[in-house]
């Protein structure tokens, strides 16, 4: 009972795969299109995602889903939604 109280004591953090990354963003319309893989990888790369082991792992690129959040937290305070200026006719 102690090693498995001991075992569930630990707290992994979570990763994500960059494909449920790619999932996360077309099901949430955060952006529209979604990025490309490369262009998914490049934020991984340039470590706007940390990423488990800072490459790519034998499961793929591994994304620290509070890592993901903040990102997306981060596109509302930068380019929010501004009004629509009404065109002239």
């Amino acid at each position: 009972m102690t090693i498995t109280k001991r075992l569930l004591e630990l707290s992994p953090r979570p990763a994500i795969s960059l494909t449920e990354v790619s999932r996360l963003i077309e099901q949430h319309r955060i952006i529209t299109p979604v990025p490309s893989r490369p262009s998914l990888i490049s934020l991984c790369e340039n470590g706007t995602f940390e990423t488990v082991g800072g490459r790519p792992t034998r499961f793929g690129w591994l994304v620290y889903e509070d890592s993901f959040l903040e990102w997306v937290k981060s596109l509302s305070k930068d380019g929010g939604a501004r009004p629509r200026r009404k065109r002239k006719l």
